[in-house]
């Protein structure tokens, strides 16, 4: 049966998120007001008058391209992505060319490729081995790589670079697995220096709370941010950010403040839909690094992650680079550390729907990338 695409509203997009096992938060009304930079809407897929499906789409206006925008789906839609994907993509396609979108990107939330801890460590140690997709024994995920095989096949056009990192999501991520597993097994399986440093925050005296000082995460932010050579987002960002997702579920988002001897040494931000937890942003003091509140911040999210039943715990992006020459592969060391698992997404694809104005975006997001690039 053929399926339809349709507007609806934030109440029955919830609604259909809170009766999956998981969504990206991505892919939550909430985000929609997040983002106020862009213009969202939630669209919903129907088996006659049955919902089946649902996304939020965020539109992108582009300069000198008038009315029409980018159509982008972050780590979504969430639908059957098992079955015949035309019945679900062409109808969403038309609907959002009427609307005047000039392309859609969408970001799968399928993996096509998982790797072990064991695996990942192993890859880094040999020196003929300089990136994830090199190693040896990792497994491939069948339903990911088909859908990766059937958009390019159609004509969607791939949009990951290979460092992992595009404009959206990144492709490259790192999961710890909770499912099944106990406080116990999770601490075993994490690296001796990482259960060190946990034990260390604790003798130390690091506390760790869910708090709601947002102004004290975010001077520690910037901090990090001029230490670690990366642009902060504003202080209103964070505002809006919690407000907004905090009103659509009070569990969706958590502040965790780690402090020792009264001096806040650390503070992160988790994220939870359903059986999925986010580690979203971090920031770290220089002074009292020694006392490991990030380690502490990190194990109390865990922690909570297994006692609200979650199946995952996402590190989030990892460059799939393991030179150890490479300065980023100190991010991935750090994230195996915790056990694990090293994972590949389906990553971001486009669809043209209006190849003119498609080429002319693409040039406008070259351009400005060339002279980012400059500016640094």
């Amino acid at each position: 049966m053929t399926l339809t695409v349709a507007p609806i509203g934030s109440v029955e997009h919830l609604e259909f998120v809170q009766a999956q096992r998981s969504v990206s938060f991505l892919q939550t009304p909430a985000w929609g007001r997040v983002k106020t930079e862009w213009r969202s809407e939630s669209l919903g897929w129907y088996d006659g008058r049955r919902l089946v499906g649902a996304g939020l789409v965020l539109h992108r206006p582009v300069p000198r391209l008038e009315r029409h925008t980018l159509a982008y789906l972050p780590e979504g839609p969430s639908i059957d992505w098992t079955g015949d994907l035309s019945r679900w993509l062409d109808p969403l396609a038309a609907y959002l060319k009427a609307q005047g979108a000039f392309a859609i990107r969408l970001v799968p939330p399928l993996r096509t490729h998982v790797w072990t801890a064991a695996q990942v460590k192993a890859g880094i140690a040999d020196p003929g081995v300089e990136r994830l997709m090199d190693v040896p024994g990792g497994r491939v995920d069948p339903i990911g790589a088909q859908v990766a095989g059937w958009l390019r096949d159609v004509g969607w056009l791939p949009q990951s670079p290979e460092d992992g990192f595009g404009a959206g999501q990144p492709q490259f991520k790192y999961e710890v697995p909770l499912a099944g597993r106990s406080e116990d097994d999770v601490l075993g399986g994490m690296n001796q220096l990482w259960r060190r440093n946990i034990k260390k925050a604790a003798k130390a005296g690091v506390e760790v709370t869910v708090g709601s000082d947002l102004k004290a995460f975010h001077d520690l932010y910037v901090h990090t941010a001029e230490r670690d050579h990366f642009v902060p987002r504003p202080l209103r960002y964070f505002e809006t950010m919690f407000a907004a997702m905090s009103a659509e579920d009070p569990e969706r988002i958590r502040l965790y403040l780690a402090h020792h001897q009264g001096d806040l040494v650390a503070s992160t931000i988790l994220v939870r839909v359903g059986a999925y937890a986010w580690y979203s942003y971090g920031a770290s003091a220089t002074e009292k690094r020694e006392v490991r509140g990030s380690n502490a911040c990190q194990w109390a999210m865990i922690r909570d992650a297994l006692a609200a039943g979650c199946d995952v715990y996402d590190l989030r992006g990892i460059t799939p680079t393991l030179d150890v020459d490479d300065p980023h592969v100190g991010l991935i060391q750090f994230k195996v550390g915790t056990g694990g698992q090293a994972v590949r997404y389906v990553g971001e694809w486009d669809l043209p729907l209006r190849p003119v104005m498609y080429r002319a975006f693409d040039l406008y997001m070259r351009r400005r990338e060339y002279l980012r690039g400059k500016r640094r």
